[in-house]
């Protein structure tokens, strides 16, 4: 068991440094020394896990969509913003997440990760909409699969502003500005009067879960 723990910290390891390498650098300019270097691992052991450079960026964009979990919401138009706002908070926080938006936007990276993880955030979106529609949440009108697709396309937007602009350093007020203009447009006015989208909801969110995380398990 404490092999596989071991294990289990050197991967995380390995794929922090490669994380911040990849975000600080680009994937082309990335060599495995420079994440060998940063993660103060041997050579071995990075290759125990990954074999290749191309593996190892595969395995920081797989790692995006347990960086966002937020806790479950009875609403889950509610849920779609809290993981928007989530997202938003840790990416000028945590080089995992924005080296995983450089993999998937940057030049030629459509020819190496095929989109990287743009189509598992759209898919995602569409099943929390899906989810919100059965619920009774969402305008007769709204389609989860279109909405998402625009979803997903204005939250990449905003949060490239943001970076280009001013380094992230407003992206929670911009992400939550784009929420604030679209849900009004697919969210049924009973749910929509209910919801939170206010530019600190990443910051509380992300403490709840954490103290969630803390608290003993009962069994």
């Amino acid at each position: 068991m404490a092999r596989q723990e071991r294990a289990v910290r050197t991967r995380r390891a390995i794929l922090e440094a490669a994380a911040a390498v990849f975000d600080e650098r680009g994937y082309e300019a990335a060599t495995i020394s420079d994440i060998l270097s940063r993660a103060g691992v041997t050579k071995g052991a990075l290759y125990f896990h990954f074999s290749s450079k191309q593996e190892l960026a595969q395995g920081v964009l797989d790692e995006q969509f347990g960086e966002a979990g937020v806790p479950p919401r009875a609403s889950k138009l509610q849920e779609l913003v809290d993981v928007a706002l989530v997202l938003a908070y840790r990416m000028k926080r945590e080089p995992m997440l924005s080296a995983g938006a450089r993999l998937s936007l940057g030049p030629d990276m459509r020819e190496i990760f095929g989109g990287g993880s743009v189509p598992g955030w759209i898919e995602f979106t569409e099943q929390l909409l899906v989810q919100a529609k059965e619920q009774g949440e969402l305008l007769p009108h709204v389609d989860p699969a279109e909405t998402a697709w625009i979803i997903s396309a204005c939250w990449t937007g905003a949060q490239v502003y943001s970076q280009t602009l001013t380094d992230r350093d407003d992206i929670e007020f911009r992400v939550a500005g784009v929420y604030q203009h679209i849900v009004p447009s697919i969210a049924t006015p009973a749910v929509l009067a209910r919801l939170d989208i206010a530019p600190d909801r990443g910051a509380r969110v992300v403490a709840e879960a954490e103290q969630l995380r803390a608290e003993p398990v009962l069994s």
